[in-house]
């Protein structure tokens, strides 16, 4: 707030020496925003979404001080969820009944390889894919991987994939959008791909097991044998576990904004979420709204992926959402991805 009140210090020395209606009316505007900047809601909606990205903190931190800035984000966020996937409780053999208008749509195509749903909210604009083969899905890595990231196109090309979305997060030094080394674990084939530190987000594991169950779990590496886990990367914050879901507090602490998700119902039927966001018609979703989606379509276990400008959905070579990252045609290069193989 220190450049805000030697801003209109300026302002009022301004108006006294010149007294025109150009600074009057300019000093008027600039009341409003000083009380907009106040406002709660308007607060928590800046700080969250602009912390939560490498790109724009300075957003915040130009307008609120240090400790502002962190008590508002210790109201939103997603309490750690210390429960793991609870691999027995999934039974693909049992035909679950719908609850609600949500399931009926997505269990009307059960003969289906998979189904597009669009989506709309208050604010956003999406799209789920409910995939009715989970012996299908599995991640797929650049061929380049911890050396260069590839462009969602060239991944499903190259592993003959129907549908993808992105993963993980990955480090990027300098922002130069290289998309080389994810963040956390990653696992293909059973086998130790990499190990990066952590990103700083919340969860763990996002595994997929050997009969096709997707795992949640903050694991180490060691432990993951005992899973039978084929699959595996790092990330999150978990949404829902063993059919309960986490414990969201405000918007979730990372603001409004593009969104990926990923999500397995009690009946093998896995969910694929992206929603659009930084546009006119689709400003982007919280983790609250994410979490209310997969709960609506019967998600047993649904986790936050990489979002923002990774946010990428793909669907037969043609990419269905609008991606906003700074590549061609808003796409990003990065190391790892889910996909749904044909």
């Amino acid at each position: 707030m220190i450049y805000i009140n030697f801003i209109i210090v300026i302002l009022l020395i301004l108006l006294l020496k010149f007294k025109k209606r150009f600074f009057i009316g300019l000093f008027i505007i600039w009341i409003f925003f000083v009380m907009l900047i106040n406002n709660s809601k308007f607060k928590t909606f800046l700080i969250t979404t602009s912390m939560s990205t490498n790109h724009h903190q300075y957003i915040a931190k130009f307008i609120y001080r240090d400790i502002e800035i962190e008590r508002i984000l210790n109201k939103n966020k997603v309490i750690d969820q210390t429960e793991i996937t609870d691999l027995s409780l999934l039974d693909f053999k049992h035909e679950l009944k719908p609850t609600n208008k949500y399931e009926r749509k997505i269990l009307k195509y059960r003969d289906h390889d998979y189904k597009l749903f669009k989506l709309s909210g208050r604010g956003y604009q999406g799209y789920l894919v409910a995939i009715y083969k989970p012996e299908n899905v599995s991640i797929a890595l650049s061929s380049k991987i911890n050396t260069e990231g590839e462009y969602i196109t060239k991944v499903s090309n190259d592993n003959n994939a129907q549908i993808a979305i992105n993963a993980s997060g990955y480090y990027d030094p300098n922002w130069d959008g290289n998309g080389a080394i994810a963040h956390g674990i990653v696992v293909k084939n059973k086998e130790l791909i990499n190990e990066y530190d952590d990103a700083s987000v919340d969860g763990g594991l996002i595994g997929i097991t050997t009969d096709n169950k997707l795992f949640l779990g903050n694991i180490t590496k060691n432990e993951i044998e005992n899973y039978s886990i084929r699959d595996a990367i790092s990330f999150g914050p978990y949404l829902i576990i063993n059919g309960k879901k986490c414990k969201v507090i405000g918007d979730g602490g990372l603001g409004v904004a593009p969104r990926t998700a990923i999500g397995q119902r009690k009946d093998g039927i896995y969910l694929f979420l992206v929603i659009d966001g930084r546009r006119i018609t689709s400003i982007g979703a919280s983790l609250k709204e994410v979490q209310k989606i997969m709960d609506n379509y019967g998600a047993y276990n649904a986790t936050n992926l990489d979002g923002g400008s990774s946010s990428e959905l793909l669907i037969n070579g043609k990419i269905v959402n609008h991606p906003v990252g700074g590549g061609k045609n808003g796409l990003r290069k990065m190391p790892t991805y889910f996909i749904l193989e044909k």
